[in-house]
């Protein structure tokens, strides 16, 4: 990352900071998921206050995981759209030649 619009800044994770150098434009984006992260923290830290810190971020690791593995079972593929829309001209030419 060494474009002119890189700046490093520093974000605070359930309570421990964390140095970043990021590109200018991501910065309110990755505050906005900092927030995100937080509050799931503090929702686990909240409904289950025998789980440490650590035990919270593991949870919350867990969650945006499990988030991000279902985003990609039903994210469809360009290709294989255009494969279906393919599929579906020629079935159609077809079935003019069978009438």
């Amino acid at each position: 990352m060494d474009g002119q619009d890189s700046k490093s800044i520093k974000v605070m994770i359930a309570g421990r900071p964390y140095p970043l150098k990021i590109q200018e434009s991501d910065e309110p984006t990755i505050h906005r998921i900092v927030k995100e992260v937080n509050d799931e923290v503090n929702r686990f830290s909240a409904m289950y206050s025998n789980l440490d810190k650590q035990d919270c971020l593991s949870m919350t690791l867990l969650t945006y995981a499990v988030d991000l593995h279902k985003a990609k079972q039903t994210a469809v593929d360009p290709s294989e759209e255009e494969v279906r829309a393919k599929l579906a001209q020629i079935e159609a030419l077809l079935d003019k030649l069978t009438v």
